[in-house]
Formats: C-alpha cells, structure tokens, sequence
C-alpha cells in the first residue's frame, strides 16, 4: 500500500490530491469529535437544536452533490474543488464569530453542501485522472482518508481533555485551516484529462480550405480513440461549439450552428448522435434525472450506504440498551473499523475492479450486512463476554461490507453513465450516501431497533433482497446492446 502510495494511479496530481484528501479528513476527525461540545458548552444550544441544526445541515448536504456535478459539466473541476475548501473555510470561521441559532443553521447548512460538493468532485477527479484503475485509487483514498479521520480524533481528544471553551475553539478553528492547506494542495495539482472532457492539446491545425477557416484544436482521449475539440469557423459564418470525432468518422456536436450551408466536403451535415449510456446503446441527451434507469441504480444504491448508520449509530445503541456487554467496547467499533480499512481496502478493491466484480460485490454486501443484523440480533440475551464476541464480530462484518460497498458502489456509478454526461450523472449518484445520513439514524432507533431482534433480521433480509436487485439491474445495463448509430455523412 505504501509503494502504491508513493506511485498512484493518475501520477503526481493524484499523489497530491491524496495529500489533499488526509488533510481535510483530519479536519473532518476534528469536528466530528468537537463539534457537539462547542455547540452544547460554547453556544449553549440544548439538545434538541442541535438535532434540529445538524439534520437541517445533512439534508443541505443532499444537494451539494447533484450542484456540483452540474457545475463540473460547465467549469474545471481543479477550481471548483479549491472554491469548496474556501467556502467552508470562511463558513467555519464564521461558525466561530456566530451566537445565535439562527446564523448557525445557515452557515453549517452551508458547510455540509460545501463538504458533500468537495466529495463528488473528489470523485470526479480521481475518475479523469486515474481513468481505467479508478478503483485502485479509490481504494488509496479511503485509506488515506480513514487515517486522516483517525489522526484528527486522535487529536481532537486531546483539546478535549482540556475542557475548555478555547480549547473547543481551536478544535474548529484546526478543521477549517486544514480547508485551507487542502485547497494549497489541490492548486498544485493540473486539471485532470480523461473522458469526460480535454484538458491539453496535443495537436493544431489551421484549415485554410473551404468555408470553414478558422482554429481546429484536437485532443486524443487514448490510442485509436476518439477526438475532443473546440471548433470556430472564420469568415464562412460564425460557427463554434464542441465536437467529437470518433473512431468510424461520426462526429456530434453543440453550439451555434448556420440554418444552411455546404460542408466542407461539400455533403450534408449528418445527424447528431446522443451520449451513449453505460451499457452502450445510443440515446437522446437527457441527464441523469430523465434517465430512469439510472435513477433507479441511485434509489436502490441508498440502501446500500446503510452500514454507515449501522456501525456509527446501530452497534453502539444496541450495546448500551439491549445487551449486558461493556460500554468500553463502543469506542472499539470504530478502532476496528478505521484500521481494517486502512490495511485491507487496497487488497479488497480488487474484487471489485471492473464490470463484472463490482457486481458481485453488490450481492456480497448484502451477504455480509446480513449476517451482521444476524449477530445483533442474536447478541440480546447472552451472557456478557458473548454478547460482546457477537459484536466484536458485527464490527468487523459491517466494516467488510463498507470495504465493498465503498469500491463497488463508486465503480458502478462511473461504469454506468454515459461517458460524456459523467460529470452530471456522478452527482446525482452522490446523493445516495447523503440521503442515507439523514435518513439511516432515524430508521434504526424509530423501526428497526424499537422492533428488537426481529427489526434487525428484517432490515438484513431486505437489504439482501435489495442487493440482489441491485445487482440484476446493474447486469441489464452493461449488457445492453449496442444498437447501429445512425448514417453520418462523410467526414
């Protein structure tokens, strides 16, 4: 892991945007364990607005995905991502300067978009950059966000071990200037080319025949693969737009087009083709919201995120209510969870790199989620060294399901959206997980834990049925055929 840390996949820039991504969650680790005590002990809000303040915050954060995929289509995604660490840099000073509930609400609401539109351009990033081995370093980003997150609790307790009011100050104060240490990273960085759009020009050339005189830029996307550019044509009549020549001469574009006019090679302009899909059919250009196959991947795929509720919020509640364990296991959860992810996403993202192992590892979430309701609920009613093997084993079940879920659910996003509309689609994908957070707490302490042991075995069994779904509408899409383009004129 360290050799593949040194030499990621994407290079430089991914070395350095991983740099970036352990300094924000190392800011993340700071206010996940400091925030409730300088919202509770600094500016005395009672439990329930504190609820009301960070569930308002998680459902801004639902749209920070979807808006940043928007904006990726239009702007590079290098500045964006700068602009997110900035803005929750000044929204986190800001959380210090404010008093009341009211100024709060909106500038935590604003931070969590800004955190959830910083993940999906991660993604996105990563995606461009390390193209066809996406899933190696995704693997190399958990892990070095898991121990960033880790070294910033670590940290974080010992502010808390003073127990004062500066010291909770510093705490947030730490997590915001680790935004602006993120964002001197990621200028460091260069736009990351890939499939969703160019980034250098590789090759130029003036056409000085024929009424299309003017500057051809192209791009090359790989060998024998398609050609990216931007073109505008001189005296002939303002013509600009984007267009992409492909392997068999077909050619789709958009912008500002004359009513009429000869080619240059004196035919027919021919019809524009549509961004293809994941499985490879051509379609109309209509974005992930009209795209229902795909907003069904994103539906089934919240489900999926649910081990995040179950191991942050499930094990410990169930702990301490309805078992005899020890309480001093609660803090093992998350020991377990931060350091088998550290040492195994690396080794466990090779089962699922590439189409058909990302769908298997649908179906073996399931699996593995079940049987850790299984052992929840089979940990009610034991002795106390029992119960806490069954939810020692539970910890280390649910965290193998995350190291699935986490590499197999990212693949599927990118392997499922038209190439060209990635950016888009990626951001609606990334609503899946925000949804969970708002949603997951909820359904655990109101249905599934208030049902008992039977609560737990039925949200395993549906979360299995689910994935089995998951994965059968995922086979659907990739196997699509791929129907004839339409005729094209000569190029």
């Amino acid at each position: 892991m360290l050799a593949q840390l040194r030499n990621p996949p994407g290079g430089r820039d991914a070395r350095i945007m991983l740099r970036a991504l352990a300094v924000d969650r190392v800011g993340t680790g700071l206010w996940a364990a400091s925030s409730v005590l300088y919202l509770t002990f600094v500016t005395h809000l009672g439990s329930q607005r504190i609820g009301v303040l960070l569930g308002t915050a998680g459902v801004a954060g639902i749209a920070g995905s979807p808006l940043a995929g928007r904006l990726a289509t239009r702007f590079p995604v290098r500045p964006l991502l700068i602009g997110c660490h900035l803005l929750r840099l000044v929204t986190l000073t800001l959380v210090l300067l404010c008093t009341r509930f009211e100024a709060l609400l909106v500038v935590v609401a604003v931070t969590y978009l800004g955190d959830r539109a910083a993940k999906t351009l991660e993604m996105l990033f990563a995606t461009r950059a390390a193209g066809e081995r996406r899933a190696a370093y995704q693997a190399l980003s958990r892990s070095a966000a898991n121990a960033g997150y880790g070294l910033g609790a670590g940290l974080a307790a010992i502010g808390l071990a003073a127990g004062t009011a500066d010291a909770y100050r510093a705490l947030i104060l730490g997590n915001a200037l680790s935004f602006l240490v993120a964002a001197a990273l990621v200028w460091r960085t260069g736009e990351p080319g890939g499939a969703a759009g160019p980034t250098r020009p590789e090759a130029r050339r003036v056409c000085a025949e024929g009424p299309r005189r003017g500057l051809w830029r192209t791009w090359r996307t790989g060998a024998g693969g398609p050609r990216w550019g931007l073109w505008r044509t001189g005296a002939g009549g303002p013509r600009s737009g984007l267009w992409r020549l492909g392997a068999k001469g077909s050619r789709w574009g958009s912008g500002r087009r004359p009513a009429e006019g000869p080619r240059q090679d004196g035919g027919t302009p021919g019809p524009a083709k549509g961004p293809r899909r994941g499985g490879g059919t051509p379609g109309p250009a209509k974005g992930p919201w009209r795209d229902r196959g795909y907003l069904r991947f994103v539906l089934l795929d919240i489900p999926m995120n649910l081990d995040d509720s179950v191991l942050g919020v499930g094990l410990p509640l169930w702990l301490v209510t309805r078992t005899s364990a020890p309480h001093a296991l609660v803090p093992a959860f998350l020991v377990i969870n931060t350091v088998l992810v550290v040492l195994l996403q690396l080794a466990v993202s090779r089962r699922a790199e590439g189409p058909r192992k990302a769908v298997r590892a649908v179906a073996l979430y399931g699996v593995l989620l079940f049987a850790t309701c299984a052992l929840l609920a089979a940990s009610t009613g034991c002795g106390t060294w029992t119960a806490a093997g069954a939810l020692l084993a539970a910890a280390v079940l649910v965290t193998m399901a995350e190291l699935m879920r986490s590499v197999s659910s990212w693949e599927l996003a990118v392997l499922l959206a038209p190439p060209d509309e990635r950016a888009a689609y990626l951001g609606v994908a990334g609503m899946s997980q925000s949804i969970q957070k708002s949603a997951g707490p909820p359904l655990l302490t109101g249905v599934v834990m208030a049902a008992g042991p039977a609560g737990w075995l039925a949200l395993g069994a549906a979360v299995a049925g689910l994935s089995v779904w998951q994965r059968r509408c995922c086979e659907e899409r990739l196997r699509a055929p791929e129907e004839p383009a339409p005729a094209a004129g000569p190029v």
